[in-house]
């Protein structure tokens, strides 16, 4: 999909004029189902021009140009491309990223990330390489065989600038993707030079079949591709499977490659608690799909965090292949596909959220896909307009006449494998009813007397070259900006020798992306593993999915203690999908969310609520914290 298609001739005679930019916005609303930004159609009428008499005046007016192009299966978009035929017969796009840039910073601490616009973002020439190796991998096969070249247009930019782009790219892959500014984009000392620099100087136009069959492709992960994403996670140790996690894992294998191979259309549900293996068992299954023949796998999750940590244990290959999945089905899913969704209990089933009671998006993947594994814990839905359970989904098989199969996982490598305290969690989190005293001594657990008690423990922790996190319940403002430095939100007041104390840290990072300016905070989805994550306070959004060594959980005054049952105060609540529910509606997602945050420390965690009666409560039940 692209936003205009046409000759740089044709296009540079309409490019000026205002209605072609009404009519790109237009288009855009009609084809990528929103608005665009008002900032993007401004740095449309400011580069579209200046791109179109650079193409004519190297003497490129034959070719085509898409503007916009769209890679779907990882929603960015290819400002514009170049196609044409190369020598050897071979159709030839030439990927090229237009910028507006006259300055940017970089930081030694993030290569291949520079500050510009008030934003951190990718160095032009290792974006450009990005989109070249999706074309490469998604649009070239055997049938559509594809040259693939790319170029960094920036038209404002001064030499000196430029220079110092291209020092940074280096010998690394981005060196070999030219930048241009606005000294190499003048035809000197010819049209043909020029041609050359952009990467078209031997550039034929493509005849109207070729063409269509480029824009009528559908983009699909080539077998190189899949090879080296199998690669990857099988030399992954983050990714290695223990015990039972292997048997789990071959035993879900034998059921998808049993639907596959008699083309029996299945669902395939994984239930285990938390740390019993989910996503590692999900990993390794799409390593070994992505070795099968013919393949045509998506590893997908609801989390945008575990995405992200996913991406970034398997390599940057893997982007399209493992995705989030929220309100659409992803693109290039078919009826040969596999299709394993992690974290399924966060499945979206809001807006539109049934149909035939089941929710809408949801039934459109498995739908499409020909197998549809979900990995499942029913008591980590923490919002009601997320969740399915394993009776609906064993409802919807047998009312589609699809196969059904169950595996539950019971064997738990989370928490210091300790089965005796997440029984006790389940028993403390249970609506009514007292928890048992902790007695186990395979678990470093403890009640917190006050926040600098368990704030001294992550010090110590961290110090001592372990990962520690606090996490609490969402009951606090989160109103810090996206870009650091973070204001301290989570307030936590408490008395101590009669005197009020006040602790004080913020909620962590709500920006997707890292700032070089300040490189101990760390990105929302990496909050949980890279450095500077122990000072702010995750929520069960941030937390979810992730694990670390120690852990602290804060109960807020969002859920209380009253003689032998939970009582929720939705009123309590910062969350805006749940402080507006009734307290009896609330209080599921209330216990759930803090059985998430209780089930993430692998090692150790310290529990601490600002509500006394509760804080009380948990003194019953929990040694005192000792160093």
């Amino acid at each position: 999909m692209h936003l205009y298609g046409g000759s740089v001739a044709q296009t540079a005679r309409m490019v000026g004029q205002p209605e072609f930019i009404d009519a790109a916005e237009r288009q855009y609303a009609s084809k990528f189902g929103v608005s665009a930004n008002p900032d993007e159609a401004r740095s449309w009428r400011a580069s579209w021009p200046a791109l179109l008499d650079v193409l004519v005046s190297a003497g490129l007016g034959d070719l085509y140009l898409l503007l916009e192009y769209a890679l779907p299966a990882t929603g960015e978009r290819i400002d514009a491309l170049l196609v044409g035929v190369a020598p050897d017969g071979r159709l030839c796009t030439v990927v090229i990223e237009l910028k507006q840039w006259t300055s940017a910073q970089s930081r030694p601490t993030c290569p291949g990330m520079l500050r510009a616009g008030g934003r951190t973002v990718q160095h032009p020439a290792r974006q450009v390489g990005g989109y070249v190796r999706y074309l490469q991998d998604w649009v070239s096969r055997e049938e559509i065989p594809l040259l693939v070249r790319g170029v960094a247009v920036l038209h404002d930019a001064a030499a000196p600038f430029v220079s110092w782009l291209r020092g940074l790219a280096g010998p690394g892959p981005a060196g070999a993707f030219a930048v241009l500014g606005q000294d190499d984009l003048r035809a000197t000392p010819s049209a043909a030079a020029l041609a050359q620099r952009l990467g078209c100087a031997d550039l034929r136009p493509a005849a109207t079949a070729q063409l269509e069959e480029l824009l009528k492709v559908k983009h699909r992960p080539n077998p190189g591709l899949l090879s080296r994403i199998g690669g990857a996670i099988e030399g992954n140790d983050a990714l290695t499977l223990i015990g039972a996690q292997d048997l789990a894992r071959q035993e879900v294998w034998h059921a998808v490659t049993a639907a596959q191979d008699h083309g029996t259309k299945s669902i395939i549900v994984v239930t285990g608690g938390p740390g019993t293996g989910k996503t590692v068992i999900a990993g390794r299954l799409m390593g070994d799909l992505c070795r099968r023949p013919h393949a045509n796998p998506r590893l997908l999750c609801p989390s945008g965090t575990l995405t992200r940590q996913l991406k970034r244990t398997v390599g940057d290959d893997s982007r399209g292949l493992i995705t989030t999945f929220l309100d659409n089905v992803p693109t290039g899913v078919t009826d040969n596909s596999i299709v394993l969704i992690d974290e399924a209990h966060r499945t979206r089933t809001y807006p539109n959220p049934m149909r035939d009671r089941f929710p809408i998006t949801l039934g459109k993947l498995i739908d499409r896909a020909a197998v549809t594994v979900l990995f499942l814990d029913e008591r980590q839905i923490v919002r009601p307009s997320e969740g399915i359970t394993l009776d609906e989904l064993a409802r919807h098989a047998h009312h589609m006449g699809y196969a059904f199969h169950h595996f539950d996982l019971t064997t738990q490598f989370r928490c210091n494998g300790s089965q005796s305290y997440l029984r006790w969690v389940d028993q403390l989190l249970e609506p009514e009813g007292t928890a048992p005293a902790w007695n186990g001594t395979d678990y470093n657990l403890a009640v917190a007397q006050d926040p600098e008690e368990f704030s001294r423990w992550v010090e110590t922790q961290m110090s001592s070259g372990q990962t520690a996190r606090i996490t609490a319940g969402f009951c606090w403002p989160w109103i810090s900006p996206p870009t650091p430095p973070l204001l301290p939100e989570v307030l936590v007041h408490w008395d101590s020798a009669g005197r009020q104390q006040t602790w004080a840290r913020p909620w962590n990072s709500s920006s997707n992306e890292s700032d070089i300016d300040h490189p101990d905070v760390p990105a929302r989805p990496f909050w949980a593993t890279d450095e500077g994550g122990h000072d702010q306070v995750g929520c069960v959004y941030t937390a979810q999915g992730m694990e670390y060594a120690y852990n602290v959980v804060i109960i807020g005054g969002d859920l209380v203690r009253r003689g032998d049952r939970w009582e929720a105060r939705p009123d309590a609540s910062e969350d805006t999908t749940l402080k507006s529910l009734a307290p009896d509606q609330y209080l599921r997602y209330a216990l759930n969310t803090y059985r998430v945050l209780a089930t993430r420390g692998t090692r150790g965690t310290r529990f601490y609520s600002t509500d006394a009666p509760t804080q009380k409560y948990l003194r019953k039940l929990l040694p005192c914290h000792k160093p």
